[in-house]
């Protein structure tokens, strides 16, 4: 796998990581039995939590945007238009011209559904962590240092996942020679 698709990869990952807890987008029959548009999730407040004030959330949203975490939501909604793309076209060929036509003019709309992501990751960091930390937390993002942090974060992610990849092989081989020379002591082969 390539550095440019494992972060292809990863970065919606987190983004749904973020969003597990939210339950997927539902279908409801319309009248007539006619399929609705699908519902998007929202995010249902904890029973034992108390609810969440406008500020407390707006400090959420600041951590969110000054932290770069919102710039990993960005992919997702042009992959998606493009796995559609290729799901269509693949199997009827014919609808190219109408795809990229429908797709160009529906495209602008969906992104717009982006902000959705970045107000459930606000509501998560302000159902995890409270409202002067999370003032604080933007303050550092927002410091010249925290921007620098920002800036470094795709080049850093990216070594990470090289890096993450290298030490996952090694540590493999490094614990099956181990587990290998323990069974031999054993008298086992594996």
């Amino acid at each position: 796998m390539t550095i440019g698709k494992a972060l292809r990869f990863a970065l919606p990952a987190l983004a749904i990581a973020l969003s597990a807890g939210f339950g997927f987008a539902q279908t409801k029959p319309a009248a007539g039995g006619a399929t609705a548009a699908p519902v998007l999730p929202t995010i249902s407040a904890a029973p034992a939590q108390k609810p969440i004030s406008a500020a407390h959330l707006a400090a959420a949203r600041e951590v969110i945007i000054a932290s770069g975490l919102s710039r990993s939501f960005e992919p997702v909604i042009p992959e998606l238009m493009a796995q559609i793309d290729m799901n269509v076209i693949r199997t009827r060929p014919e609808l190219t011209a109408d795809m990229k036509a429908v797709l160009k003019k529906l495209g602008p709309g969906f992104k717009a559904k982006e902000s959705q992501m970045v107000e459930n990751a606000a509501q998560i960091a302000a159902a995890s962590i409270d409202r002067a930390d999370l003032v604080k937390i933007a303050a550092f993002f927002n410091s010249p240092a925290g921007k620098k942090y920002v800036a470094a974060q795709p080049i850093m992610l990216q070594r990470l996942v090289v890096t993450t990849h290298a030490w996952t092989e090694l540590m493999s081989q490094h614990m099956m020679a181990s587990i290998r020379a323990e069974m031999r002591k054993r008298g086992k082969q594996l």
